[in-house]
């Protein structure tokens, strides 16, 4: 019983961490879309690897935000800290 305990534990755990990767992943998406759409972003590889070094989905959400607002790409890119 204990063994099919920790077994189930560890698939919730895995399931949990699946489903975070995949939000963290369409949020970053979210991110390069807009840029792409507000400010006609063709070549987004430096910003999309600096995006996914970014682990915390809250501070994803932050920057999908600051992109929807900022005033330029480079004003995006301050916010992002790059």
């Amino acid at each position: 019983m204990d063994a099919i305990m920790r077994e189930s534990s560890f698939t919730q755990y895995i399931m949990k961490q699946g489903i975070e990767q995949g939000e963290r992943r369409s949020t970053i998406e979210d991110i390069l879309e807009v840029l792409e759409i507000r400010f006609d972003l063709h070549e987004s590889e430096h910003l999309s690897a600096r995006l996914t070094t970014i682990t915390d989905l809250q501070n994803l959400k932050q920057l999908h935000r600051a992109a929807i607002q900022a005033s330029s790409l480079e004003a995006f890119e301050q916010a992002l800290g790059a």
